[in-house]
């Protein structure tokens, strides 16, 4: 496994990191697997070399934090991992509990000591702001977090998709302010999505922020050849026939040729579909770690495979060469 600095920051992260929203309780998901059913994913993954575990707060409700918590605690060494969670969708439901969700000052330091206590460390190493707030002014939000990162209960700041503008505004507040500032943003591209390299990509490479980036294969679409009847829901896993999400990202007619592009670089090479979407992606610049979730072992061994594999000059633009440009997807403007 190779790492590689999380943008100008010190810290070195394996190039993927295991999304563990797979991982907690099938009372909030389906296809979510319980800690015996994870066990082996941790165990593979450490095996590897990855040392880098992405969770939220909000996944499960908590029980992902608790179970990536316990099974890192049982198979890793704490002063390699990377462990990183984020903050600000609701963690209760009801009308009588607004202060359990959004990036209020309250909200931000309860939820960060609830999240210690899930995870059974002392201190995050990167707590991510789980997309922007535009009900809470960003200084009240920055602040809450510089001011966690001084208590030493977080190591490093990160941010999880939104505008650019956003995200340049949040660099500025902090810097003259003297606050720590974010160092990585988890956003939402992938072959299928490149409307980050307009504004998002261009602002991080500038600014010393790496990318993490989520769905980094569309939710399996880059992974499988074009269905037959067009749909973008997959073959009949818990997951895929419980998914409402993906349709929302997805299923425009230029994603399937993109799809085919994949399906045929991959056949030319003799390589998984998977992989080279992955590939592609960890060639881009500013790219430092997908995200990549799993529920299935051949989706990890895939993904590490992936990040041993170099595509040529010809196959990048083949890949490419199908985008059509899109609307905003996977965060407010």
């Amino acid at each position: 496994m190779k790492y590689e600095r999380l943008g100008r920051s010190g810290l070195q992260v394996s190039r993927i990191g295991v999304g563990c929203m797979s991982y907690g309780s099938s009372a909030w998901r389906p296809w979510v697997l319980d800690e015996d059913a994870a066990r082996p994913f941790f165990v593979r993954a450490i095996e590897a070399g990855i040392n880098y575990f992405d969770t939220a707060d909000m996944y499960s409700m908590g029980a992902s934090e608790e179970v990536t918590g316990r099974l890192l605690k049982a198979l890793g060494r704490r002063e390699e991992l990377v462990i990183a969670t984020k903050v600000n969708f609701p963690m209760g439901a009801s009308a009588d509990t607004p202060n359990m969700g959004g990036l209020s000052r309250k909200h931000i330091l309860q939820a960060c000591d609830a999240s210690l206590r899930r995870l059974g460390v002392d201190v995050i190493d990167l707590y991510q702001i789980h997309r922007f707030d535009r009900d809470v002014p960003i200084e009240e939000t920055l602040e809450a977090l510089h001011d966690l990162v001084r208590a030493g209960k977080v190591r490093y700041l990160g941010a999880s998709s939104g505008s650019a503008w956003r995200m340049a505004q949040a660099l500025s507040i902090s810097e003259r302010n003297g606050w720590a500032r974010f160092i990585s943003m988890q956003n939402h591209y992938n072959l299928l999505y490149r409307e980050e390299e307009r504004e998002m990509i261009p602002l991080c490479l500038d600014a010393g922020v790496g990318l993490v980036p989520w769905s980094p294969l569309g939710r399996g679409l880059l992974t499988r050849p074009r269905p037959s009847d067009g749909h973008v829901k997959g073959p009949g896993t818990p997951r895929s026939l419980s998914d409402t999400y993906s349709p929302t990202l997805y299923g425009d007619p230029a994603d399937w040729l993109v799809v085919d592009a994949v399906e045929r670089v991959a056949t030319a090479r003799g390589l998984p579909m998977a992989q080279v979407a992955l590939a592609w992606l960890l060639s881009r610049p500013g790219v430092v770690a997908p995200i990549i979730g799993a529920t299935r072992m051949a989706h990890l061994d895939d993904a590490i495979s992936g990040t041993s594999i170099a595509l040529d000059a010809a196959e990048c633009a083949a890949l490419e060469a199908p985008y059509v440009a899109r609307g905003v997807k996977g965060h407010d403007v």
